[in-house]
């Protein structure tokens, strides 16, 4: 907490130095607690430039994930009001669980600079490494029925696809939540639910957002399937910019699903789907068939007109057959 408020008196003084005195007599601890603070914040990352006359200039920020940049830069007033901060983890999805069970609030968010064991849809891994993308959960507790509850994951594909436009970026959206540019996959969206029959518990979604990863950084095996945001952009792009942007687009969305239920975003996300109007491949648990993606219906599932009729598709795995 002291170290958050050091910070929040630099930041107020912007270019201008503020001597330790001043910061000793404003959080009312010793000028030997302010230095002691002041060189964690250092070891931290933070470049803080410091003379003996004239004090304490804070020059930069780490480009880390941290709960008091996050909140330095937060639009939100529920998603990402509670922020848990990991070096690493196996998975932010199972943090989620774990804390989530223990009551954590509706908006909290989970995250990690990397992911040992990312996971993806269909049990599939995702690469996750140190610093270069943003791997993080969210824990919501929302209001309505638990059969709602897949749509969240179009909900938060809608709201990724809308924060990155701010930055120049246009995605589109593979049913139902994989984020793409030029057919090679950006994001990746995990849900999950615990819920009664008639009550939502919490739903926990996690994303893999690659930010800065170079080509050659991704390993052989999804070199040719998977992008990042820096090479779409050929520099690198501020990771807690996006997130902040992401949380403020996706609390947007969560609200209108709490008053207004999901047709309006579900409208959203046809306008950025890169599936509808294509002829696609299905492999469901059961079969496999191919057909062409006309729409979505009110639940999200994709209709897929095939030789024997409309096909409803609530799960599996869709590919886009290339044209001949």
């Amino acid at each position: 907490m002291m170290r958050s408020n050091i910070l929040d008196l630099l930041r107020k003084a912007g270019d201008e130095y503020i001597s330790g005195e001043e910061i000793a007599s404003k959080l009312g601890v010793s000028r030997t607690a302010v230095w002691k603070h002041i060189k964690e914040l250092k070891q931290s990352g933070y470049s803080i430039d410091s003379h003996s006359r004239s004090g304490y200039c804070l020059k930069a920020a780490p480009d880390l994930l941290l709960p008091g940049e996050i909140e330095n830069g937060r639009k939100t007033k529920v998603l990402g009001n509670v922020v848990k901060y990991y070096k690493s983890v196996l998975s932010t999805n199972n943090e989620a669980k774990k804390l989530a069970a223990q009551g954590a609030a509706d908006g909290t968010i989970i995250v990690s600079e990397e992911q040992s064991t990312g996971r993806g849809r269909l049990s599939r891994g995702w690469y996750s490494p140190a610093g270069k993308g943003i791997w993080f959960t969210i824990i919501l507790r929302p209001n309505f029925l638990p059969q709602e509850a897949p749509k969240c994951t179009l909900m938060a594909a809608v709201a990724l696809a809308k924060a990155v436009k701010k930055f120049g970026l246009d995605v589109g959206i593979k049913w139902p939540n994989d984020i793409l540019f030029e057919g090679k996959k950006l994001v990746g969206i995990l849900t999950e639910m615990n819920a009664e029959m008639d009550r939502v518990n919490y739903i926990i979604i996690g994303m893999g957002i690659n930010v800065n990863i170079a080509r050659d950084d991704f390993p052989d095996e999804i070199k040719d399937l998977a992008t990042s945001f820096s090479i779409m952009k050929g520099e690198r792009l501020p990771r807690l910019e996006i997130l902040n942007e992401l949380l403020y687009e996706l609390e947007k969305l969560y609200e209108t699903a709490q008053t207004d239920g999901f047709v309006p975003i579900l409208e959203e996300w046809k306008k950025y789907s890169v599936t509808l109007g294509q002829e696609v491949n299905v492999i469901g648990i059961n079969e496999t068939f191919a057909g062409k993606a006309v729409d979505i219906d009110d639940d999200g599932a994709l209709l897929v007109e095939t030789t024997a009729g409309i096909r409803r598709v609530l799960a599996g795995d869709v590919s886009i057959r290339p044209r001949k």
